[in-house]
Formats: structure tokens, C-alpha cells, sequence
């Protein structure tokens, strides 16, 4: 099992207690998981983003048999080629960008020139619809959800770009989904962190109609629970409760 949805570092709209790396492997271990795939959680409130990769590389070193990183990219600022070259050297499992944050529009050409780049070293460009519900926000977090179109626009910038979108619920993902061709909808990955399970049942919903292949495991910690997405697949009806999630180090393949 891998969370491609982990979070270390202080969130700027309220405490997160403990959002260290030691206490993310604790959490792992309590509940069955080998591997993560780590962001940098202020890096994405922040204008320029290296101080706080280098910060995410130091901070799991310690720990880089089960924790990999997943640096914070913006393809508005200087030298993010740079950035990207050193994420593959790095072992990165994945880079991660934050349009709404950035004021990164739908057809922002410079997203899909990090995503085609992202592409050519084999990386999946990370996304996420949102870090909390509207009704909890601060005042001052001003930044709107990830769009469907933004998505659907990266989706279509190359045969070599590869998604993955976190904390999208249904409506987000059948709205982009039956959107896009048969092709592009390959090139998207959902992660479970924000799907419903009973008694709505969006989960089994999803698996169903989209396939759970297409979906990959996540927990968006410390944001949310841990606890929450290994529950749903629990409580998934008899026949999707062996339906296998896509296999993030193999979204290449």
C-alpha cells in the first residue's frame, strides 16, 4: 500500500498538530502502509518553493526507505526546469503544483509545459482540488477549488503527461472523466481521500462506472484522517471489495 497523498509542515490557516515526518511513519505503521509519497505542505502558500524542497529532502532523509518526496514546482517562477531535472535525480515520486494557489488559470500555458516536462523524466504532475471544505476555510485562504477544465486541459497537453489529482470528490471526477477521450482519460489517476463511502456509496459508485483502476490510494494527511480512505475500501459491497487500485509507481508502464 502507498498514500500518494502525504503532507509534512505547518498549514497556514490553522494548527496541524505533529506534522512530522517521525509522526507520519508512526501512522504508517499503525495503519498497514509501506510507502508515502510526501509534499511540503507550506510550500504551496509560498511565491518561491526551493527553500521549502530543500527543507522536504532534508526532513526525509532520515526516512527515505518508506518516505518519498514530492517536491513543489511553479512553472511561473525562474529556473523550474532546474527543479524538474532535480526531482528525477532525487528520486522523486512525483511533482506537485498548485494552479488555484498561484493564480494559474485552466488554459495557463505554463502548466502544460510542466506537465509535458514531467512527462519526458517519467514524473506524474500531483494536483489537489482542495485543501479544505469552503465552509471551513479562513477568511484569508482567497484561493478557489481546482477546477475540472484544468484538469481536463493537462489531460489533453501530450500523450506523455500523467495526472494525478487528490481531494476531488465525485462530481469532480465523473465531470472531468466522461469529458475527455478514452486516451486522456488514462492519463488521469484519482486518489480516494475525498470520496464518500457509505451510506452514500460514491466509492462503489466510482468503481463501477469508471473502474477501480483509475484510482490510487491517498490519505491527504494531516489534513484529513488516515483512518478514512482504508475504511471505505472496507466497507466496499462484496463484489468491489478485491477490485485492485492502480499502482502509482507503475502509472508509466
Amino acid at each position: 500500500m502507498i498514500d500518494i497523498n502525504a503532507l509534512i509542515g505547518p498549514y497556514p490557516f490553522r494548527l496541524v498538530p505533529h506534522p512530522e515526518p517521525g509522526v507520519l511513519v508512526r501512522v504508517m505503521d499503525r495503519e498497514g502502509i509501506q510507502r508515502a509519497w510526501v509534499g511540503h505542505l507550506p510550500s504551496a502558500f509560498h511565491r518561491d518553493p526551493s527553500a521549502g524542497n530543500a527543507e522536504l529532502y532534508s526532513a526525509l532523509k532520515p526516512h527515505d526507505a518508506r518516505l518519498i518526496p514530492v517536491p513543489t514546482i511553479r512553472p511561473d517562477w525562474p529556473r523550474w526546469e532546474h527543479a524538474v531535472r532535480h526531482a528525477a535525480d532525487a528520486g522523486a515520486g512525483a511533482v506537485r503544483a498548485y494552479p488555484p494557489q498561484w493564480q494559474l488559470g485552466p488554459d495557463d500555458a505554463r502548466m502544460r509545459e510542466l506537465a509535458l516536462a514531467c512527462g519526458e523524466k517519467k514524473l506524474p504532475l500531483l494536483l489537489t482540488v482542495r485543501f479544505e471544505d469552503l465552509r471551513q476555510r479562513h477568511p484569508l485562504d482567497v484561493a478557489g477549488d481546482l477546477t475540472a477544465a484544468a484538469i481536463r486541459s493537462l489531460a489533453r497537453a501530450g500523450s506523455g503527461v500523467r495526472v494525478v489529482v487528490t481531494a476531488a470528490g465525485r462530481e469532480m471526477i465523473e465531470e472531468v472523466h466522461w469529458g475527455l477521450t478514452p486516451d486522456e482519460q488514462r492519463r488521469v489517476t484519482w486518489d480516494i481521500s475525498w470520496i464518500w463511502g457509505p451510506p452514500e456509496d460514491h466509492l462503489a459508485k466510482l468503481f463501477r462506472t469508471i473502474g477501480a483502476g483509475r484510482f490510487v490510494f491517498g490519505t491527504h494527511w494531516p489534513l484529513r484522517l488516515s483512518q478514512t480512505p482504508r475504511a471505505n475500501l472496507d466497507l466496499l459491497p462484496g463484489e468491489l471489495s478485491n477490485a485492485p487500485l492502480a499502482d502509482p509507481e507503475r502509472l508509466f508502464g
